[in-house]
């Protein structure tokens, strides 16, 4: 353990980690995907200075396949239609949810009942927090604070917010996997709940770890009165130096990461699945049929 490394002990009634190959029916990978694992990270704590790099994924408990249908829409919330809301809530048309609704419907699931994972990450300063007057130590230490005390931003999720996630901290993950098979299993081997298994290609992520290291920050009212004085539109520089529009003067500072999926070749050995995009065989050049590394 380095210190730069948080682990977290997350359990759950349900979990649905979906395959994004399946296009209708949601279907669960057989293990956490470390982009869900870094969405329990962020929901506990998460600020532009830090960012999260997966580095390992203990099972504790496989849990077990279950089959059942849910209602889901088929209408999606766009952007504008939020801000007509916004303007105008007596002429705004929301999405009918519920048995029987215009935009609803019934699909299966085929999720995951009883899991109970110790997750490790690793976590970075970004250009951002290198800048800050706090060091790295500083967010660790508020990590491991948030995380004792059950503090979230908000509810952390098992794959998809409808299953909620409990969790606790643990100093050593391997020592927590081993204390917790002695606890539930006869035999108290940890090499048991998983000995080894090659799941194939898993998705990884949609946010390069690299780009994400770049932060971004919101720019405060002062600043961008600042800004947009600052600014002047050179079309009309001799006519005034006319201002730019308070529209045009952006909200935030930093790089824009647009998503791309990434995918590894996942295993599981010994109750462990290596996760550490410097350790596994990472895929994110998508070609004809398929991707390549």
């Amino acid at each position: 353990m380095n210190d730069n490394t948080v682990s977290i002990r997350v359990w759950g009634d349900f979990a649905c980690f979906t395959r994004p190959e399946m296009k209708v029916e949601r279907v669960s990978y057989p293990i956490i995907t470390p982009s869900a694992a870094r969405g329990i990270f962020e929901a506990v704590f998460w600020e532009p200075q830090v960012f999260y790099i997966i580095d390992a994924v203990r099972v504790v408990n496989k849990g077990r396949w279950v089959s059942f249908r849910r209602n889901e829409v088929t209408a999606q919330v766009s952007i504008n239609s939020a801000g007509s809301w916004m303007r105008e809530p007596s002429r705004f048309s929301p999405i009918q949810a519920g048995g029987g609704a215009a935009d609803g419907t019934q699909r299966n699931m085929l999720a995951l009942a009883g899991v109970e994972y110790i997750l490790t990450a690793q976590v970075g300063l970004t250009e951002l927090g290198r800048a800050g007057r706090h060091n790295l130590k500083t967010y660790r230490d508020e990590i491991e604070r948030r995380a004792k005390k059950g503090k979230c931003f908000h509810r952390p999720a098992l794959g998809v917010r409808e299953f909620a996630a409990d969790f606790d901290w643990e100093p050593d993950p391997q020592a927590a996997l081993e204390r917790r098979i002695a606890e539930i299993k006869p035999d108290g081997d940890w090499r048991h709940v998983w000995p080894e298994e090659d799941l194939g290609f898993m998705l990884y992520d949609v946010f390069d770890h690299r780009q994400r290291e770049a932060g971004f920050r919101w720019l405060t009212d002062a600043e961008r009165r600042a800004l947009a004085a600052a600014v002047v539109d050179e079309s009309e520089s001799k006519k005034g130096k006319k201002k730019t529009p308070a529209a045009a003067v952006p909200r935030s500072e930093g790089t824009l990461v647009r998503p791309q999926a990434a995918f590894f070749q996942a295993c599981v050995r010994e109750s462990r699945m290596d996760c550490h995009p410097g350790r596994v065989k990472m895929i994110t050049k998508p070609v004809e049929g398929g991707y390549a590394a």
